[in-house]
């Protein structure tokens, strides 16, 4: 009941404010959305934020949301991309009520474009792409029509029938809509609705070599589905008088646009052509490497559904562009994974500690799986005379004010026991080989007696009954804040050090039993998940995120 009544309590969007005032008019009995990918790449960050925006405002106003494939382009587009944008909208958390492609409307959008012609609304133009650009004008001064635009009605029809039939090669002939070469908005000025382009379709198969263009095929899709809300990114403002005049003189379902600014976010590129050169140019593993801001790539890096919907329900909608911080982000998915990852002790850079008065090689500590958990449930953990600490602990020569394992100081190993160093063993070269301390018997947690109190709390791993796995540290793929800005080229900006790979660090063994869909912080570290690459000979951990946001530091100095 208290999350329902902060929802209520919420200040609407525009969009929301726009779909309850035609609820109340009555304009609209039901809402209806779409989704409407291109089949063509891997979804990114900023295709979540459409996501939760459509399906959560027909979820919010009791409607349904359609998942729609525009796949009006055969030469980029392949089934592998439809598979994994369902498999990225489910893994969202969301369900379409129906799923739809444009070219299940080619036909429908043929006859469109047969109606166009008939209103003397559209014509046949053989002009090559540069000069139908050149005829279109500039900003500041009006186009000009052709002399194709004086084609006779029964001509245009003619020749439409024939690039159908596929008598004209790619390029030869285009169908123009005759709308206002004067307009100042220059989407106006007689656009292309269809080409030509013999290519085989991933659908369609080779039924058709004329392809209708996007701003042909999406309002009419829209209409041919009784879409009451069209919501798009704010680059296509200047498309929805075309959007506006195709319903209009096809005189079918009135369809509307609305537009809200896309997601742009520091420390990423969106582009689909850019996040396709850094695969291809293999500065990535692939679409789904945990640097990309790819939904399969974050789903692999251990971002849950609940953190991206969370991220973009923060971010909100809004009418103008603006750079998100990328640790806002980072905010969501730690404060999530604060709840629900379990804890386990994971030592990166060992340091053995041998305790010359532990006896007890069977004994068992418990420790809590998650301490934010209600239900407060333990593990064992098999603790034994030879641990394993990170080197970092340990300092011969300690600074002030370093409260962790030196020399005669004492420190607390997680629920286990107070130790406390009493000689350094070195190797011939002069290196650490390994600690002697003692433990008290009578400190231990949860039954402690000792009256000792100490400032340290240090993470461990049995010697004996420890377990290896590789470990992948992922940082921000860029160094700079906004690389699509910068001068030069934007892969220039990418940061070295955004995968670091330790080969081989030791875990308690409860580890051993990791799963694919559980979420772990490895203490005092970071959190992490288990990798795809994982195999029965060697277990892979992607860092998801570090335990704080040390990028903050960085760009203050």
């Amino acid at each position: 009941m208290e999350e329902i009544k902060k929802e209520e309590e919420k200040s609407l969007n525009f969009i929301e404010e726009i779909v309850e005032e035609d609820l109340r008019s009555g304009k609209n009995k039901n809402i209806l959305t779409r989704f409407p990918p291109e089949p063509n790449g891997y979804l990114h960050i900023g295709h979540a934020k459409s996501i939760c925006l459509n399906f959560g405002l027909a979820k919010k106003y009791g409607g349904k949301t359609n998942l729609r494939f525009d796949d009006t382009n055969p030469v980029t587009e392949e089934t592998e991309y439809v598979d994994s944008i369902k498999e990225d909208v489910r893994w969202l958390g969301f369900e379409w009520a129906n799923e739809f492609y444009a070219s299940d409307y080619f036909d429908q959008l043929y006859e469109f474009a047969v109606t166009l012609m008939k209103k003397n609304l559209a014509y046949v133009d053989d002009s090559k792409s540069e000069e139908i650009a050149a005829q279109k004008g500039t900003p500041t001064e009006p186009g000009k029509r052709n002399k194709y635009a004086e084609r006779s009605i029964e001509e245009n029809l003619q020749l439409f029938t024939d690039m159908r039939a596929g008598k004209y090669a790619d390029g030869e002939k285009v169908l123009r809509a005759k709308v206002d070469m004067t307009a100042a908005n220059m989407q106006l000025r007689d656009p292309i609705i269809y080409r030509i382009k013999h290519a085989h379709h991933h659908r369609t198969g080779d039924k058709w070599c004329i392809y209708p263009m996007y701003d042909f095929a999406h309002g009419q899709s829209d209409s041919i589905e009784n879409i009451t809300h069209s919501i798009c990114t704010l680059e296509f403002v200047t498309h929805r008088p075309l959007y506006d005049w195709f319903i209009e003189h096809l005189e079918i379902f009135p369809s509307k646009q609305y537009e809200f600014a896309r997601l742009n976010m520091t420390f990423t590129v969106m582009s689909k052509r850019k996040l396709l050169q850094l695969v291809n140019e293999k500065f990535v593993s692939s679409w789904d490497d945990p640097r990309m801001p790819t939904i399969s790539a974050y789903r692999r890096r251990g971002y849950t559904p609940e953190s991206i919907r969370k991220f973009a329900d923060k971010i909100g909608v809004q009418k103008r562009e603006n750079l998100i911080d990328l640790s806002l982000l980072e905010f969501c998915i730690r404060e999530h994974l604060n709840k629900i990852a379990h804890r386990k002790m994971v030592v990166f850079d060992p340091l053995k500690v041998v305790i010359t008065n532990y006896t007890d090689e069977n004994e068992i500590v418990v420790s809590e799986n998650n301490p934010e958990d209600e239900e407060k449930t333990t593990r064992e953990i098999p603790f034994s005379r030879e641990l394993y600490i990170e080197k970092e602990d340990f300092m011969e020569n300690p600074a002030k004010k370093f409260f962790r394992l030196a020399p005669g100081q004492k420190v607390r190993l997680k629920s286990a026991y107070i130790i406390q160093c009493e000689e350094v063993i070195k190797n011939a070269d002069g290196s650490i080989a390994e600690v002697r301390c003692i433990y008290l018997p009578e400190s231990k947690s949860g039954a402690d007696t000792s009256g000792l109190k100490v400032q340290g709390t240090l993470h461990w791993v049995s010697v004996k009954h420890a377990i290896t796995a590789e470990l992948r540290l992922y940082d921000r793929l860029f160094k700079v804040q906004d690389p699509s800005n910068e001068e030069g080229d934007f892969k220039e900006y990418i940061n070295p050090d955004s995968l670091q790979i330790i080969s081989t660090v030791y875990a308690e063994p409860s580890l051993k039993n990791a799963k694919f869909d559980e979420r772990y912080q490895f203490l005092r570290k970071g959190y992490f998940c288990l990798d795809k690459d994982s195999s029965e000979e060697k277990m892979v951990f992607n860092r998801t995120v570090s335990l704080k946001d040390t990028w903050a530091k960085e760009l203050k100095k």
